[in-house]
């Protein structure tokens, strides 16, 4: 039985990834009677997490996880620290006298409780006992309606629980929950562009222009990714640094720039390029646009891979890049069509960013199903692509595992 895990960040009023929740699946999960399908998909959820490093998902900030009634009754969250996670309780999960000795427990021992999509239940004495054990209370900001979530804020006020806005799908909707007083926020109003008055493309763009054109073309020159690299001293810089790093020390010392470029090879130099392009256009940014990047990031490793598993060849570097330019419009506060107008991309990659269904596309749909553990989408997309969903899986947490390497502190040469 296989268990796919994917993550989706929760911010803080400052717009900074505060935790994730790690939403999971499992192929057989309902195959099963409930107390032993249960204690098999605890199984194969605790091998999941152990096999992938729970570390590596959350990159040190709490996982929030759901528990089912009978995962509840199976301590399953004892298998965790109680700082690598939250234990969320589903709205399934009926309060009882079981639950409340469950949950008082659970605080003894350290763990943070949150209450996801939060319902009075007044036919249930155990509803507002319930309440007393949480410290934090998530409440779905698109279901529920103004009366519901106005009784729930000034409960969660008095009890001095922390509130989660979820399904929090626009910049409008953020706004509204945080004047609210809700301290984290869930969904994705992040991915849409909030479009500026004026707009040009950023000096970095222009400065990469050159190479990006160069590299496009079915016969890249050396000696002129060279010559370009050379004039641009911080990315000379980089360039050594990179070169330097553990993947690719080289056996001499490097003695020109053109001998780094052939080292480290196109390829390479093409993806080191297009993440140093997008990277940086995130330095000034809020810390919401810096997890889009990752995201970014995340897409264009998930895609190159996929294109590897099905063999593309020289077509991988198409992939990665349909990845990486996937949510340009949100980092640059721009239309696609605006930045694609000044970016010279291949038209296949152009189509696919423009929503236009072609191969690259499909690919693209298939990281982003992933990334929104779109289920019923994973399985379909992986079917047509002919890809297997536990390779699938493993390309994902592979997929961060690079991005996490990317973007530390240490990687200063990117």
């Amino acid at each position: 039985m296989e268990v796919f895990v994917a993550r989706q960040p929760i911010f803080n009023t400052k717009e900074e990834v505060f935790a994730y929740e790690l939403l999971y699946r499992s192929s057989q999960v309902n195959e099963f009677p409930l107390i032993n399908g249960d204690q098999a998909t605890a199984d194969v959820i605790i091998n999941s997490f152990l096999n992938i490093g729970i570390d590596r998902l959350s990159e040190g900030k709490p996982c929030f996880i759901n528990f089912t009634e009978n995962l509840l009754k199976l301590r399953l969250p004892t298998y965790f620290r109680p700082r690598e996670i939250v234990v969320e309780i589903l709205e399934t999960v009926e309060p009882s006298s079981h639950l409340i000795d469950i949950c008082r427990e659970l605080k003894s021992l350290g763990y943070q409780i949150a209450l996801d999509d939060y319902a009075f239940k007044e036919n249930n004495p155990f509803s507002k006992q319930l309440l007393e054990y949480a410290d934090i209370i998530k409440v779905d900001f698109l279901a529920s309606s103004a009366g519901m979530r106005e009784r729930i804020e000034r409960e969660a006020k008095k009890l001095k629980l922390k509130m989660v806005a979820e399904k929090v799908e626009t910049r409008a909707e953020f706004e509204d929950a945080r004047r609210r007083g809700y301290d984290y926020f869930q969904g994705y109003f992040f991915e849409k562009p909030e479009i500026v008055s004026t707009y040009d493309v950023p000096t970095y763009f222009h400065s990469y222009y050159e190479m990006i054109h160069n590299l496009s073309t079915a016969d890249p020159s050396i000696d002129l990714i060279s010559n370009l690299i050379e004039r641009d001293l911080s990315l000379s810089y980089k360039l050594l640094r990179l070169i330097n790093s553990p993947a690719f020390r080289p056996k001499h010392k490097i003695n020109s720039i053109r001998q780094a470029t052939v080292l480290l090879g196109l390829n390479e130099i093409q993806k080191w390029i297009y993440v140093l392009a997008v990277r940086e256009s995130t330095l000034e940014k809020k810390a919401v646009q810096k997890e889009t990047i990752r995201i970014c990031l995340i897409r264009a490793k998930m895609a190159e891979s996929v294109a590897v598993l099905r063999k593309k060849g020289a077509l991988n570097a198409q992939y990665f890049l349909t990845g990486m330019f996937s949510m340009m419009d949100s980092i640059l506060g721009a239309s696609m069509e605006d930045i694609l107008t000044d970016l010279p991309l291949q038209d296949e990659i152009g189509d696919a960013l423009r929503g236009i269904k072609n191969p690259l596309k499909d690919v693209l749909d298939l990281a982003v199903a992933v990334e929104k553990a779109d289920w019923k989408l994973i399985s379909e997309k992986s079917r047509c692509l002919d890809i297997e969903e536990n390779a699938l899986f493993r390309i994902y947490a592979d997929s961060i595992a690079w991005t996490n390497s990317l973007l530390s502190e240490e990687s200063l040469y990117i």
